[in-house]
């Protein structure tokens, strides 16, 4: 059976719980699209997330993975198109680094685009009532770190497994402390989880949509 390793990052920024984790926890030994999905949670630390990320990923040797991380203000579930090499934290992660302009993979490419046909997973959440879009930029903390480490270790030693990025918004319990933030319940961004492992596990070439971004 083909395996699909999804991960979700610990608590960040004083927070009690991480939207991403509590999500992906909840597919953790599901069957989805003829997949089973293994769960792994990563520390929300430059360079400790991309040491535990590369042992699951050489241990599983997925189909797919498809990393998941909080996107604090986003009203809606991202799918993101492109990470860049750069570490440039605006708050200290959880191991007290704050790297300022520092290359993720010296020499590395400029960016590295998601592998996934990320329109097509947009439109089927979108098709189930659920608020999602292509996003333009991971940010430079910890989650465009691993998008960006990902993409460029598969490319380098598994060149058959595909990766990405989405990004979830908070959860209820969360929005609650942050007066005017959205946010989404846990079973509908399960179900979108759903949907666009689906979806990416039999779409080989992407849709032709619009997805872009005026800003």
């Amino acid at each position: 059976m083909k395996t699909v390793l999804i991960t979700g990052f610990e608590p960040f920024e004083g927070e009690r719980v991480n939207s991403s984790w509590e999500v992906v926890s909840h597919l953790h030994g599901h069957q989805v699209g003829g997949a089973k999905v293994i769960a792994k949670q990563l520390p929300c630390v430059f360079g400790d997330s991309l040491t535990a990320l590369y042992a699951a990923v050489d241990e599983l040797q997925p189909e797919i993975v498809i990393a998941i991380g909080q996107a604090n203000g986003r009203p809606d579930i991202t799918v993101e198109r492109v990470a860049i090499n750069v570490d440039d934290a605006r708050i200290p992660d959880n191991a007290g680094q704050q790297p300022i302009d520092v290359p993720i993979i010296v020499n590395g490419p400029a960016a590295c685009f998601s592998m996934l046909p990320i329109k097509a997973m947009v439109q089927g959440m979108r098709e189930a009532g659920i608020p999602a879009s292509v996003s333009q930029t991971a940010g430079t903390f910890v989650c465009n770190h691993v998008m960006y480490g990902l993409l460029h270790y598969l490319a380098q030693h598994h060149s058959k497994t595909r990766g990405g990025c989405m990004h979830l918004p908070y959860l209820p319990e969360q929005a609650v402390n942050h007066p005017g933030s959205a946010s989404m319940p846990v079973q509908t961004m399960v179900q979108a989880l759903e949907i666009a492992l689906s979806i990416a596990l039999i779409v080989r070439q992407d849709i032709r949509r619009e997805g872009g971004a005026t800003q």
